[in-house]
C-alpha cells in the first residue's frame, strides 16, 4: 500500500462518489483551476491495500497541468465497502468496475494503474473498455512474488482461522512500529492508515491477495491492443523489481521511466517526477 505523507487538503480536491453495477464506489476528484488550460480526464486505480489516497500528492498537480483526475477506492477498500464474497474481489470482478466507468466518460480516459491497479486497469483495457493511455506505475507482468507475496500468504491463516483483520493489523503494525517511514508519519496519516486497513473486509484481503499472486502474464495480449503504455517506476521498487518492469516494457514496446530516489510508490515519494512523466507520455499520446 501507498501511504501518503501528509493529509493536507487542497481547494481542487473534493471527496465524490462514482457509480458501477456493483456499488458506489469513494473517489477523490480534481478540477483544474477556471480559465485554466483544459486537457483530458484520468482515472487512477490504486494496489492491494491501498486507496484513493494513494494519489493525494498527484491529485493537485494533475488539476494545475489541466487534467480532470479521479482516484478511486477499488471495492473492498477504504471508503467504498464491499461484501463478504470471495468472488467480488477476482482481477476480472474488479476490472468490470473500472471497465463502467471507463466506458460512462464522455471521451476515452487516460488510464493509471499502480501496483495491482496496473493488472486491473490491464485486465479493463483487454476487455475492451475504451481508454486513450495507460500507465503502468509500479506494477509487474504476472503474479507478485518475492518478500510482499510471503507477507500475503502470511496474512491468510490470521485471516481464515485467527483474529481477522484486526490481528493482521495488530501483527502488520507491530512488524513496522520502529520502521523509519511509521515513525515519520503525522498522526493523523497514522489514524488513516489503521481506519483504511481495519474497513477491509477479510475476503477483500483474501481475495485481492489471492488475485495479485497468481495473475498470469498478458504483456503480450497488452502489446497487442495497441493502447499506447507506459511503464514507470522507483528505482526501489521492490514488489516487481526495476528489470521486470523494465523487460515489460520492451515486450510492449513501450516508453520506460525509472525515477530516483523512490520505492514501489513514487505516487508518493517523488509526486512532480511522476507528473512530469506522466503528462510528458500524454502530450505524445494526445498530440498537445
Amino acid at each position: 500500500m501507498s501511504v501518503p505523507k501528509h493529509l493536507r487538503s487542497d481547494p481542487h480536491v473534493e471527496a465524490a462518489t462514482v457509480a458501477v453495477p456493483s456499488g458506489p464506489l469513494a473517489a477523490l476528484v480534481a478540477t483544474p483551476p477556471a480559465g485554466g488550460e483544459q486537457r483530458r480526464g484520468v482515472l487512477l486505480v490504486p494496489g492491494y491495500t491501498g486507496s484513493k489516497e494513494d494519489f493525494w500528492h498527484l491529485l493537485p498537480l494533475l488539476a494545475q497541468a489541466g487534467h480532470p483526475a479521479t482516484a478511486i477506492d477499488l471495492r473492498g477498500q477504504c471508503d467504498s465497502g464491499g461484501p463478504e464474497d470471495l468472488s467480488a474481489y477476482t482481477i476480472e470482478a474488479l476490472a468490470a468496475d473500472l471497465a463502467a466507468l471507463l466506458n460512462a466518460a464522455p471521451e476515452p480516459l487516460h488510464l493509471v494503474g499502480h501496483s495491482f491497479g496496473g493488472l486491473l486497469c490491464r485486465a479493463a483495457v483487454l476487455a475492451g473498455a475504451p481508454v486513450r493511455s495507460l500507465v503502468l506505475l509500479g506494477s509487474g507482468p504476472a503474479a507478485l512474488g518475492g518478500h510482499r507475496a510471503a507477507l500475503v500468504e502470511a496474512m491468510r491463516p490470521m485471516l481464515l482461522d485467527g483474529g481477522g483483520v484486526p490481528e493482521v493489523w495488530r501483527a502488520t503494525a507491530a512488524l513496522n512500529a520502529t520502521a523509519p517511514a511509521t515513525l515519520a508519519q503525522p498522526p493523523d496519516v497514522k489514524a488513516f492508515v489503521e481506519r483504511r486497513f481495519l474497513a477491509s473486509p477479510a475476503a477483500a484481503l483474501l481475495g485481492m491477495g489471492e488475485a495479485v499472486t497468481s495473475a498470469t502474464d498478458r504483456v503480450d495480449d497488452l502489446a497487442r491492443s495497441g493502447v499506447p503504455v507506459l511503464v514507470a517506476c522507483g528505482e526501489n521498487d521492490d514488489a516487481w523489481t526495476p528489470e521486470q518492469q523494465k523487460d515489460m516494457a520492451q515486450r510492449l514496446r513501450a516508453q520506460y521511466v525509472v525515477f530516483a530516489g523512490a520505492g514501489h510508490s513514487p505516487n508518493v515519494d517523488t509526486p512532480e517526477a511522476v507528473v512530469d512523466a506522466i503528462t510528458n507520455f500524454w502530450r505524445d499520446v494526445d498530440g498537445a
